[in-house]
């Protein structure tokens, strides 16, 4: 058994070690959300100009769940901050040039992570299509090219998508449920329970959740450092400057493509993650534009 003066010896040594560790951790790294204080939590919030009832007691401890969840997501949620300053500048006037409020970004945000993620059940990309459902928007799905990777073009068919579930549902908030159940289980709710609002439905727990989560990150990532999230400007994933090249024929080598730009294979795909082949088969002479970095690479 130890000596009261070795125990305290031993304490002594295992604090100052804690503290020299914490020293050398940048501090844009460092997390310190005030959890138990009224800091943390919005006196309000909305999703698309559509206010959340925090006056109901589910609804907000339900939206304190994902905030104290999310807040405490260190390495994800930080991941999250940089990728949006590169991701948000694409998705933002794609959104507000079809009528879909720029919340909807954050419905990416808890989809994907803003990453070209796969999910096990066959969803692809940032907006995370199905590829049934990609198709019935417009996108090409094949073996050579899936434009669910295609940022743009998926951004532009989500914005399909909740524009027609918004005039089905009646609300954005409704419409951003619909994007995890369908919108034919949510009306399937709506007529079961005799209620059409998203906060006073009874849902599976994914779907009672979703909204909450985007809700949860549009907190954050407003005021990231209220929630201990300090990152300064060079944190942050930096857009990177392309230049388009269009191709109407078929490329047998895109390798050898990639190195008549002036690039590598690896960055062609990085730029271009909805090529799916080493060739870009073409016969009907689509019109394709790739992108090619002309710095940071």
């Amino acid at each position: 058994m130890q000596t009261p003066k070795k125990l305290l010896f031993i304490v002594g040594i295992i604090a100052v070690s804690g503290l020299f560790i914490r020293a050398l951790i940048p501090n844009s790294y460092k997390s310190e959300m005030r959890v138990g204080t009224a800091n943390y939590f919005p006196e309000s919030i909305d999703f698309s100009e559509e206010k959340a009832p925090l006056q109901i007691t589910d609804v907000r401890e339900r939206l304190d769940r994902e905030l104290l969840i999310n807040a405490n997501l260190h390495s994800t949620t930080t991941l999250i901050l940089k990728r949006a300053n590169r991701i948000f500048p694409v998705i933002e006037p794609i959104l507000a040039a079809n009528g879909v409020p720029d919340d909807m970004k954050y419905l990416a945000v808890i989809e994907s992570g803003l990453a070209h993620v796969s999910s096990s059940a066959g969803a692809r990309g940032i907006w995370q299509f199905m590829p049934d459902t990609a198709k019935e928007k417009g996108m090409e799905v094949t073996d050579a090219v899936d434009e669910r990777y295609h940022l743009q073009k998926s951004t532009e068919a989500a914005c399909r998508y909740l524009k027609t579930a918004k005039e089905k549902l009646g609300s954005w908030t409704l419409a951003a449920a619909s994007y995890n159940v369908g919108m034919t289980g949510i009306q399937k709710q709506i007529d079961a329970q005799k209620v059409n609002n998203y906060y006073d439905l009874a849902l599976n727990e994914e779907t009672s959740r979703y909204v909450f989560r985007i809700l949860a990150l549009k907190a954050i990532m407003k005021n990231p450092k209220q929630f201990g999230f300090n990152l300064y400007p060079n944190d942050l994933y930096a857009p990177i400057p392309i230049r388009i090249v269009s191709v109407d024929s078929t490329i047998t080598d895109l390798p050898s493509f990639a190195l008549g730009q002036g690039i590598n294979y690896k960055i062609l795909k990085l730029h271009n993650p909805w090529l799916r082949d080493k060739k870009l088969p073409n016969p009907t002479r689509k019109k394709y534009e790739l992108e090619i970095p002309t710095a940071g690479y």
